[in-house]
């Protein structure tokens, strides 16, 4: 057992988080609650699935990450056309020329990086989709009989976009719950679009300096894993969770809009993200408001939505409102 991590460690790692907010702020102008959400999936372990309209920098907050980290950084475009060895790899003959013999060789694909910018997912036919997603849950690729690690700490943030939906692929139930966060990306407030204006057209350039290594990451998501976390919390979050699945009959306003409800992979994800974003603000112990502001992340990708629920005009996060009024905070 590892031993019990000090006040003053905990401070200087968290003060990293604060350095890494700042770097990032160098190339991208407000979107703090996206970044926040893009941080808190990356020390939780798990992935990020980002929904906005193409031009709002989504490629440049990845980017700009995987300088501030300095880890490696990949991006694919996904396309109707695109085949699992494109993302994967893929074997190649190579003769050795001393001997005359040939073997094959496994190319690595772009899957074999730090930060994987999977852009349009939902733009490429299932049986690709279905190949990313299992490096994703695993981190490993399989290929011809041989298991092939991925470098750590492997990140994942695949993109969507909300506005043309002719052509696409959306991505099934269970692979989505793969994803720890959905994150909405909105357009910037006027004050921001200007200084974006600003900061774009002149000579200045946003170089983001490098703060964190690889190593830095791996030591808070470990961290992460350490935060304190209430019964009466993990409890709550058992209760929203379970409370989400019709069948529990907690509402009748439940039962009318949700199909299907969240699975336990729900929770897990609940309680890590909360952990994750308390030790980012600099506490040592998760709460009910971290549960509060990351239930519609966690949870919007999970649910399906009933009939009744898209004639009433009844959004994912309109349910996750709903349900973090009905389930009373324990004690």
């Amino acid at each position: 057992m590892s031993p019990p991590i000090s006040e003053a460690e905990v401070t200087a790692q968290v003060a990293q988080l604060s350095t890494l907010r700042a770097a990032i702020a160098q190339a991208i102008v407000g979107q703090e609650a996206v970044v926040e959400q893009l941080l808190i999936g990356l020390l939780a372990g798990g992935h990020c699935l980002l929904e906005g309209v193409p031009g709002l920098g989504k490629t440049l907050l990845v980017r700009s990450l995987g300088q501030a980290l300095h880890l490696d950084f990949r991006r694919i475009q996904f396309t109707p056309d695109l085949m699992p060895s494109d993302i994967l790899g893929t074997e190649i003959l190579e003769e050795d020329h001393g001997t005359g013999k040939r073997h094959f060789k496994f190319q690595k694909g772009p899957v074999f990086t730090n930060l994987l910018l999977a852009d349009e997912l939902n733009r490429t036919p299932p049986k690709t989709q279905a190949a990313l997603l299992e490096a994703m849950q695993e981190h490993t690729v399989s290929y011809a009989g041989v298991t092939h690690p991925l470098p750590e700490p492997f990140f994942v943030l695949a993109t969507q976009n909300p506005l043309e939906q002719a052509g696409t692929y959306p991505l099934p139930e269970a692979q989505l719950d793969r994803f720890l966060l959905h994150i909405r990306v909105d357009y910037p407030t006027e004050a921001e679009e200007r200084a974006i204006l600003q900061q774009t057209t002149g000579a200045a350039s946003s170089e983001v300096p490098r703060v964190m290594h690889g190593e830095s990451v791996r030591a808070l998501q470990k961290l992460v894993r350490e935060v304190h976390m209430s019964d009466d919390v993990l409890s709550w979050i058992n209760q929203l969770v379970r409370a989400s699945r019709p069948h529990e009959k907690i509402s009748k306003d439940i039962e009318n809009w949700v199909k299907w409800g969240a699975g336990p992979r729900a929770g897990q994800a609940l309680v890590l993200a909360s952990k994750a974003r308390a030790l980012i603000q600099g506490r040592f112990a998760a709460t009910k408001d971290d549960v509060q502001a990351l239930a519609a992340p966690v949870l919007r990708h999970r649910l399906l939505l009933t009939f009744v629920a898209e004639a009433e005009q009844i959004s994912a996060d309109d349910v996750v409102a709903a349900l973090l009024k009905i389930v009373p905070f324990p004690g």
